[in-house]
């Protein structure tokens, strides 16, 4: 069995392309082998910086042979005395076979003759050498590119290409390339180790490379990394901030982790944590340092409880040349805190509050106004917002303080130089100018949740505006006349959404959705009086849109489907979904609760059954009130009784439903199940589809009242 190896070498590639490259290749090549019966035993592809490689371990030499049967005319149509006739020598012919050398076989529709051709397999060299452009091609990847004259695209020009078999070179050419990319043994080291290396058998690829300093397995550079990182000093109380990303972005930098330890002056703890982080990880790729069991307060305007004035650096230099690479770092990272320094001090010197008119210089989008007019319309919206939620006067105009600060940072010669921390720099100028911390918190916090792993903003002004940000942008841009569509998403609509009910599940806010959006569509039609959207047709696009997010967002809790297709499904009318989202959320936990505790099956039986019938019955879905509809003077067996009492006893649950009465609506239905089937199965149970047109009618009404009582909880019926 041989190896086969394939190394792409490259000038330095994007960390962000790394992790997408190795599962593409894996899966073409997986899908190329097994379709031309190449067996092997294992494929493994990683990546450096400069290169990706791709190995093939336990290659036979030649693919399996390709057998294949075919079925013909039936015995007594192939041979005649013995002979064949014309239908089997040109069944046969087709196969290149001679009559002689068909099959007889027995079948359940009697005998057939079969032709079976067997074509041998191929060399692996030469099904490989098909195969490797494509592979190379298929890579795909944001901003690839052309280099030289030819047309051919990748993430970054190829140098190099290894592309051997055992020991053997097995050559392959790549169209498009010119001038054209050299194909054999010879790959590159370390970029301060040589020029030049002979590989000299695809086995022994990975030993070679790590013998001039590059360890090509991603996996082992990631875990030799975090385990420098998480040992320095691991006696003394110092916390390195390695995040997942940053960790993986570090790994993809590098192809030989050194770990060096930088310093900076203590006086740049004077800036605040959220600055000083952001330099060293975001722009920097450095590691800060926190100090242990350290209670971090967002609000603080300095690092000096909170930050070491040291950092880690993971360098691909030499450990020879570790003072200098040391001195580079901490050269480039006083210049980046100088920066911020100086950005900070010339922000404070205008308050907030004056800032907050320069956002009428800054565009929001095309048709929609400035940043300012943008501020206005979450100010109108969080004013809404909190009355509907029915917040006190005193938190009403917090939260429309909150609002009106919002933004003022966009325009902040901090922001504009480091994005990544908008909110977070208005929320200090706030403090710094005197502000109350709950508004300044609002302000830090409002952008929350970025995802459904995110948390809430900390109070409740700052989930307020959170809500009024992510209602403006979606009116807004669904007014516009924007959509987003497949994975094109501009605007991030879907996490706007998301982040609206994220908020009113975790927060148990009883927000009427459809009653914003008739107020606010009203409002967006008369300060945007040039866009041409239809307020009916709007709501019910925006409607809909929010149902897919409830759907999307039950999925990613892991809600059964069935179960979030009876509770947010089409069966239910979008104008009742949104009429209390938050019902949505405890419905659909109930249920996956009762079905974990082996009640729901017994309940849905009975429901399902009854749904059915009820389908017959002209009485309409609102009707819980078994008294309005069923005539108890026509009960002709005590189950007719036993159900309407059982109906009386769950008609005040299925009012106005809340979270105890949803519950005690649930377990009533349970608990009677019993008697709801003795309806239908019992000894004296009953003909429902009885040829009395009353008596029939009767028991459909008391059919289509428990069905009503019961879509207070789901549509059993869209149970499995």
């Amino acid at each position: 069995m041989s190896t086969y190896l394939l190394e792409i070498g490259t000038e330095e590639l994007p960390a962000d392309l790394a992790e997408s490259v190795i599962s593409q290749l894996e899966l073409n090549v997986n899908n190329d082998l097994n379709s031309s019966h190449i067996k092997f035993s294992e494929i493994k592809v990683s990546t450096t910086p400069r290169r990706i490689a791709l190995k093939i371990e336990g290659i036979a030499p030649f693919s399996e042979d390709n057998i294949s049967e075919r079925k013909g005319p039936p015995v007594d149509q192939a041979f005649h005395d013995g002979k064949p006739t014309k239908a089997a020598i040109g069944f046969a012919k087709r196969f290149n076979l001679s009559p002689e050398k068909l099959e007889i076989r027995e079948t359940v529709k009697g005998s057939f003759v079969f032709a079976k051709s067997v074509e041998k397999g191929r060399p692996v060299e030469s099904l490989l050498a098909d195969h490797l452009p494509g592979w190379i091609n298929k890579i795909q990847g944001r901003r690839f590119m052309r280099w030289g004259k030819g047309d051919f695209r990748f993430s970054r020009p190829i140098r190099w290409i290894v592309s051997l078999i055992d020991s053997e070179i097995l050559p392959f050419r790549i169209s498009g390339c010119d001038p054209e990319i050299q194909i054999g043994n010879l790959s590159r080291p370390h970029r301060l180790h040589g020029s030049k290396l002979e590989i000299k058998n695809a086995k022994t690829y990975f030993d070679q490379l790590q013998d001039v300093g590059v360890t090509v397995d991603r996996n082992s550079r990631l875990s030799c990394i975090n385990d420098l990182v998480l040992n320095h000093e691991k006696n003394k109380k110092v916390k390195p901030d390695l995040t997942e990303p940053l960790l993986n972005e570090l790994t993809d930098l590098v192809e030989s982790p050194l770990l060096v330890t930088g310093n900076f002056d203590e006086a740049f703890l004077d800036l605040p944590p959220e600055v000083l982080s952001t330099v060293m990880k975001v722009h920097q790729r450095y590691i800060p340092l926190y100090k242990d069991n350290v209670d971090f307060d967002p609000l603080s305007l300095d690092s000096r409880n909170i930050l070491l004035p040291s950092f880690l650096c993971i360098s691909n230099g030499l450990s020879s040349a570790k003072e200098n690479i040391i001195l580079g770092n901490e050269k480039v990272l006083k210049a980046r805190f100088s920066d911020a320094k100086f950005f900070i001090k010339s922000d404070l010197l205008i308050t907030s509050a004056s800032r907050i008119n320069k956002l009428k210089d800054v565009t929001f989008a095309e048709g929609l106004g400035s940043l300012y007019d943008r501020v206005n319309r979450i100010e109108w919206l969080t004013k809404l917002l909190t009355s509907k939620l029915k917040f006190d006067q005193a938190d009403i105009e917090k939260s429309l303080k909150v609002a009106h600060f919002s933004k003022h940072d966009l325009v902040s010669n901090m922001v504009d130089e480091f994005p990544e921390l908008q909110g977070i720099v208005g929320s200090k100028y706030l403090l710094h100018e005197g502000e109350e911390k709950d508004v300044c918190l609002g302000v830090l916090e409002h952008y929350k949740p970025k995802g459904s792993a995110d948390s809430l903003p900390s109070n409740n002004f700052g989930n307020a505006v959170s809500l009024a940000e992510r209602f403006e942008l979606l009116f807004s841009i669904f007014a516009k006349g924007e959509r987003p569509s497949g994975s094109s998403d501009p605007y991030a609509l879907r996490r706007a959404a998301n982040g609206i009910f994220l908020i009113l599940w975790k927060k148990d806010w009883k927000l009427n959705i459809n009653e914003i959006l008739n107020d606010s569509l009203t409002y967006w039609q008369q300060i945007f009086p040039s866009l041409p959207f239809d307020i009916s047709s709007l709501s019910s696009e925006l409607m809909e849109f929010f149902r897919q997010r409830i759907i999307s967002l039950l999925e990613e809790k892991g809600i059964d489907f069935d179960i979030i297709n009876a509770i947010a499904g089409n069966t239910t009318s979008t104008s009742k979904l949104l009429d209390y989202p938050t019902d949505v959320d405890f419905r659909s936990s109930l249920l996956m609760d009762m079905r974990k505790n082996n009640t729901l099956d017994l309940l849905q039986a009975v429901v399902t059954r009854a749904s059915k019938l009820a389908a017959k019955s002209s009485i309409s879905n609102d009707i819980i009130d078994p008294s309005t509809f069923v005539d108890k003077s026509l009960f002709e067996k005590g189950c007719e009784s036993e159900m309407f009492n059982v109906l009386e006893k769950l008609k005040p649950l299925a009012i106005n439903g809340d979270r105890v009465k949803y519950k005690l609506l649930a377990d009533g239905l349970v608990s009677s199940a019993e008697t709801l089937a003795n309806f239908f199965d019992g000894e004296g149970s009953v003909m429902v589809m009885t040829d009395d047109i009353n008596l029939r009618n009767n028991r459909l009404n008391l059919l289509t009242v428990l069905r009503n009582q019961s879509l207070k909880l789901a549509d059993f019926s869209k149970l499995t």
